[in-house]
């Protein structure tokens, strides 16, 4: 019983500090506005620009903070679509580009 339980807790400790790749499609925004994303360019751009983080906010509303900050910066206020891995609520990109 013992040798199952310390089993089952290995698994669970080492699965829980991966990090997961996917797809997000949503709008940069900076920390502080991040609820009004979406037609808020000019704001999110000023924000970034004076120290606000840049997060992104995916198309049902949920805000992911961004691990490397120099990969979205440039795109701030834009819809964009981000590759990378998750973990934690926090998004480490691959690439970000701006769509539609």
């Amino acid at each position: 019983m013992m040798k199952k339980m310390f089993a089952l807790l290995s698994m669970t400790l080492l699965t829980a500090g991966l990090s997961f790749a996917g797809e997000w499609t949503g709008f940069v925004s900076d920390a502080k506005c991040a609820k009004n994303a979406a037609g808020h360019a000019g704001c999110a751009k000023k924000c970034i620009e004076g120290g606000q983080a840049a997060v992104l906010v995916d198309e049902a509303g949920k805000v992911y903070q961004i691990a490397n900050q120099d990969k979205v910066k440039a795109l701030a206020g834009e819809k964009v679509k981000v590759t990378g891995s998750e973990a934690d609520g926090k998004i480490t990109v691959q690439s970000a580009e701006k769509v539609g």
